[in-house]
């Protein structure tokens, strides 16, 4: 019989653990564990389930399992934060790690002193900020925190950093905790965007003083650079509560046009009754032409601005990636303007007569494909398609991979 049916047969170390009495196989697993976290971390879980505990060892033992996956997850975060970074499976495995980590801390009786032993562990990676785990690791933190007195202390190591993120992580927590004090003294620190303005306005809000609220709104407006929309959205609730139809319009209006798109232009259009829209419509045609030439693009097709339509889709670089909107309108413009789509559709097959990869050979296939249809579906030129094709597949004949990859979209084209 062969080692291998042999194997199959009967297992030696079955045979050889039945034949181990307690002591020994304590010894092993202690041995086993001690060396590797995760056979630690997997002994406590499996023990846990199997043995009864009072309750006080019972969540000890909780700890120490939260301990045992740390353990397991340090050594590859310590290179993270060494090197600022690492490849892909390595930070994917150590995001899963940390998440795990987090769903044992939600679901454990594992007392204070163990949480904010945990947190120890962490706050040296969230001081240094250079592993690239920085969501992940302030989840583990807030997590590990039992209780108010914990979210405060966690706060003043933040605050001790003195960086921008962990001062806004410090911010929000004393806001969480109304302490007043710190979080207007934290706020007053940084106060450059919209979304600074909107956070002390909020706050106002909330704790009654609305006119302090306003004006500090009504000032960012006048002195942020940059994330307005929640200040603007902010402000414009206040004016439709108000009754300020005005006031309202004119914030939905720069919240539309800044960064105008297809959606932003409707939910306006959507907004204005008929006779504020001739108002608003000359603006909004300005903001049009600010916008991306894709939004553009779509735009002018919603008001069914065609001729438009297509001398921006003329000027537009066929997309090297298939681009759903910019392919759509071209689809839908084929029949009013062949030879302009056609002349966009042959921009994308670019020089078809030098080698490239065949990934390459396969995307001018899926545009080829697109300049026959244009031929024979709607200019009905038949002749100029296979004049086309005929010369294109004779400057590529020592081309195999170029013949496959046309062969595989092309109907007709072993045929030609």
């Amino acid at each position: 019989m062969s080692r291998k049916g042999e194997r199959g047969r009967k297992n030696p170390l079955t045979d050889i653990l039945q034949k181990a009495d307690s002591d020994i196989l304590r010894r092993l697993v202690q041995n086993l564990a001690a060396a590797r976290p995760d056979v630690r971390r997997e002994c406590f879980d499996f023990l846990k389930a199997k043995v009864a505990l009072p309750a006080a060892a019972e969540a000890e033992a909780e700890a120490q399992a939260i301990f045992a996956l740390w353990d397991e997850i340090e050594p590859d975060l310590s290179e993270l934060d060494e090197y600022g970074g690492g490849d892909y499976d390595l930070q994917d495995r150590v995001g899963q790690r940390l998440y795990d980590l987090c769903k044992k801390l939600e679901n454990t009786r594992a007392g204070r002193d163990n949480r904010r032993a945990l947190l120890d562990e962490v706050m040296p990676y969230i001081r240094s900020g250079n592993a690239g785990m920085d969501d992940s690791l302030y989840d583990v933190a807030y997590t590990a925190c039992h209780n108010d007195a914990d979210l405060r202390d966690f706060a003043e190591h933040l605050e001790s950093i003195g960086k921008d993120w962990p001062l806004d992580h410090a911010r929000r927590i004393y806001r969480q905790l109304n302490d007043r004090e710190k979080y207007l003294a934290l706020r007053a620190r940084r106060m450059t965007y919209g979304g600074d303005y909107h956070d002390l306005a909020t706050y106002y809000w909330e704790h009654g003083q609305k006119e302090q609220a306003l004006a500090t709104a009504r000032e960012g407006m006048e002195k942020a650079t940059g994330r307005m929309d929640e200040l603007r959205a902010f402000l414009s609730d206040r004016a439709r509560e108000s009754g300020d139809r005005q006031g309202f319009l004119e914030l939905q209006f720069a919240q539309a046009s800044d960064r105008l798109t297809l959606t932003g232009y409707k939910a306006f259009r959507k907004i204005c009754k008929p006779d504020e829209w001739p108002q608003y419509e000359p603006r909004m045609l300005a903001a049009i032409e600010k916008a991306w030439d894709t939004e553009r693009l779509k735009i002018h097709m919603a008001r069914k601005e065609y001729e438009r339509a297509v001398n921006i889709l003329s000027a537009m670089r066929y997309p090297n990636f298939t681009d759903g909107d910019v392919l759509r309108v071209a689809k839908q413009l084929e029949q009013k303007y062949p030879a302009k789509i056609l002349a966009f559709y042959m921009s994308g097959l670019g020089n078809l007569d030098r080698s490239c990869q065949r990934k390459t050979y396969a995307q001018k296939a899926k545009v080829a494909l697109k300049v026959r249809h244009m031929w024979l579906d709607v200019t009905k030129e038949s002749a100029k398609w296979e004049a086309f094709a005929k010369q294109v597949k004779a400057v590529n004949q020592r081309r195999p991979a170029f013949q496959q990859e046309f062969a595989k979209v092309i109907p007709d084209w072993n045929t030609l």
